[in-house]
């Protein structure tokens, strides 16, 4: 059970892990003013500053403009911050350019990087533990259209590949507080 939005230090109540969207309306209402600076960013991520500085100098997120990171810069920092816990980060980012073809935050995607972290909050928040991923996955992409045939498959097997992740993640600290308790 997540009691923060993953990838994050956002703190999820439980009437927000409830709700459809509950990522979508949280960040809606943080970017509300606008962009955010690296150290809000840090602070909302539990990232070092110099870590999502790494990202942008090595090309996995786009620069900000005008010192400011956009909503879209934040969910890709927040899904990287989710999978590179089990997955290389350069296997991370490849992950997420599979949806479009290319890895970009900026452009009109497919399926941009705001999307893509809401529908996996909207999966791992509904979560009952026996329903299997790939059911929760169905029913999370319900509404969504297909802009181009194969975008739905595709985003299903991200979306599976992100769900693993962050069990294998879940279960490696688990693993990590047990065996700190022998000792």
């Amino acid at each position: 059970m997540y009691t923060t939005f993953p990838g994050t230090t956002i703190e999820a109540g439980a009437s927000q892990r409830s709700k459809p969207d509950s990522a979508a309306e949280v960040l809606n209402n943080i970017f509300a003013a606008g962009g955010l600076v690296l150290s809000q960013v840090s602070s909302l991520t539990g990232l070092e500053y110099y870590i999502i500085q790494n990202w942008v100098k090595r090309g996995f997120l786009s620069p900000p403009v005008k010192k400011q990171y956009s909503k879209r810069q934040f969910c890709r920092i927040a899904t990287i911050n989710i999978l590179k816990e089990t997955l290389q980060i350069d296997m991370a980012t490849k992950l997420l350019s599979y949806i479009n073809g290319v890895l970009s935050d900026e452009s009109d995607d497919l399926v941009d990087d705001f999307e893509l972290y809401n529908y996996y909050v909207n999966m791992v928040f509904s979560d009952d533990g026996n329903t299997p991923p790939e059911e929760s996955i169905k029913n999370v992409l319900k509404n969504y259209k297909e802009p181009v045939p194969g975008a739905l498959k595709r985003l299903s097997k991200v979306l599976l590949v992100m769900y693993y992740a962050g069990q294998a993640a879940k279960n490696a600290r688990k693993c990590n507080e047990i065996l700190y308790e022998l000792s």
